[in-house]
C-alpha cells in the first residue's frame, strides 16, 4: 500500500523520530511505499542521517508544502493517510483526496500512553463531514492497543562488541574503563544542575554522556559555571542519527530520556531510566507518567517502587541510587515482557492489520 505521513514537529525530536521510525518500519519490514510530509524537514533529515542508504532510499522525505502543489507529489492517491499526533491535514490536500477515484483511510495516530482509557478508544471511527473514513489509533503497552515501534530490534544493539559509530569515536575515547556510564537528554525545566551536584556527592566515578546542546542548555538556564568534582566527568557528544542514539542508550548503565521515541528506546535498551515527559500546562503529563508507572512497576517490591517513583519525579540521586541493582533486574524483565507483547510486530504491523 501507499502511505502518506504528515508530521508537524512540536517536541523537536520525539515527533520526527516516531514518524521516521514508523516510515522505515513500514518500508523495510513490511514492503510498503511511504512519503513523509514534514514542516521541519532539516530536523527529520538529521535524524535519518547515517541510516543504511538502501533503507532511506525507500522513503520520500518531503516538505509540508509539497502536499499542496499540483506536482508529482500530490498526484498519486495514497491508500492510507496518517495524521501524526492529531495534526490537521492541509485543506488543499483533502480537496485532492475528495476528487480521487479511490478514497484512502485516514488514521489519527495519537501519542503513546499507558492510560487505561485508550483501550476503549483505540480503533474507533471519527466521522468526518467530508465523508472519508477516519479512525483513532492509540499506541500503547497493552495487547489491545496499537503497540509500540520496535524497529530496529534491540538484539541488534545490545552487544558491547558492537562497533563504535564513527561520529562518537572521539567522545567515547574519553570514557574511563570500569566507570559507570549515564546518558542525559532532558528538557530545560529539569533540576539538572542540582541533580548532577547531588550525584557528585556520592563519591563514585561516573561518566555522563550529554546529548548535543545539553551542556550548553544547562549553562544558559542556570547562568552558572558547571564545576563538578573530577570523579564526575561530563562528555558532550555531537548530534547523532536515530540509530546512533539507540546505540548510546544500549551502551550506558542508566539513561535520562525525553519525548516519545527515546522513551521507547530506553525501555528497549533494558536499562534503568528516567523519562522526562514533555511538560504540559494542564499537568496532563503527570497523569500520563503515573499511568506508565502503574504498568512499569507491576511486580516490583515496595522499596523498588518508591525508589523508581522518586527517580522519575526528579528526586536527588542520593535518595534512590542504592536501588539501581534491583532496578536493573526489573528493567531487563520489563524489556523481555515488552518484546513478548510486541511479538506480532508492534505498531507498524498492527497498523497494517487494522487497515486491512
Amino acid at each position: 500500500m501507499r502511505w502518506d505521513i504528515f508530521c508537524q514537529i512540536v517536541d523537536n525530536y520525539g515527533d520526527a523520530g516516531i514518524c521516521w521510525r514508523l516510515a522505515r518500519s513500514l518500508t523495510s519490514l513490511h514492503g510498503q511505499q511511504v512519503r513523509i510530509f514534514c514542516d521541519d524537514l532539516p530536523t527529520l533529515n538529521l535524524l535519518a542521517s547515517g541510516v543504511d542508504p538502501n533503507i532511506k532510499a525507500k522513503i520520500e522525505l518531503l516538505p509540508w508544502e509539497a502536499s499542496l502543489s499540483n506536482n508529482r507529489h500530490a498526484v498519486t492517491t495514497p491508500d492510507v493517510v496518517i495524521e501524526a499526533f492529531g495534526c490537521d491535514l492541509p485543506e488543499r490536500y483533502i480537496a485532492g483526496l475528495l476528487i480521487a477515484t479511490k478514497k484512502p483511510i485516514i488514521i489519527n495516530l495519537e501519542y503513546l500512553s499507558a492510560e487505561p482509557w485508550i483501550v476503549d478508544f483505540h480503533g474507533k471511527a471519527s466521522p468526518q463531514a467530508h465523508g472519508i473514513a477516519k479512525y483513532f489509533f492509540f499506541p500503547g503497552f497493552q495487547a489491545t492497543t496499537g503497540g509500540i515501534l520496535i524497529d530496529p530490534l534491540p538484539k541488534q544493539l545490545s552487544s558491547s562488541a558492537t562497533p563504535i559509530p564513527e561520529k562518537l569515536q572521539s567522545s567515547w575515547a574519553r570514557l574511563r574503563p570500569k566507570t559507570k556510564r549515564m546518558s542525559v537528554f532532558c528538557y530545560p525545566g529539569a533540576p539538572l544542575l542540582k541533580w548532577l551536584e547531588d550525584l557528585a556527592t556520592l563519591g563514585e566515578d561516573i561518566d555522563i554522556v550529554m546529548t548535543a546542546g545539553q551542556l550548553e542548555q544547562l549553562r544558559l538556564s542556570t547562568g552558572q559555571r558547571i564545576d563538578l568534582p573530577k570523579h564526575v566527568q561530563l562528555i558532550s557528544i555531537p548530534f547523532v542519527s536515530q540509530d546512533e542514539y539507540d546505540w548510546v542508550l544500549s551502551q550506558c548503565d542508566f539513561n535520562v530520556v525525553r519525548g516519545e521515541d527515546s522513551f521507547i528506546r530506553a525501555q528497549l535498551a533494558g536499562k534503568p531510566f528516567i523519562w522526562h515527559i514533555y511538560p504540559q500546562e494542564d499537568r496532563a503529563h503527570e497523569v500520563k507518567l503515573a499511568a506508565f508507572l502503574d504498568l512499569y512497576l507491576v511486580g516490583a517490591d515496595q522499596g523498588l517502587r518508591l525508589a523508581i517513583i522518586a527517580a522519575m519525579t526528579w528526586a536527588m540521586p542520593s535518595q534512590w541510587i542504592g536501588s539501581l541493582e534491583p532496578w536493573n533486574t526489573h528493567a531487563k524483565a520489563w524489556y523481555a515482557d515488552l518484546l513478548e507483547k510486541q511479538a506480532d510486530g508492534g505498531l507498524a504491523a498492527r497498523l497494517i492489520d487494522f487497515v486491512a
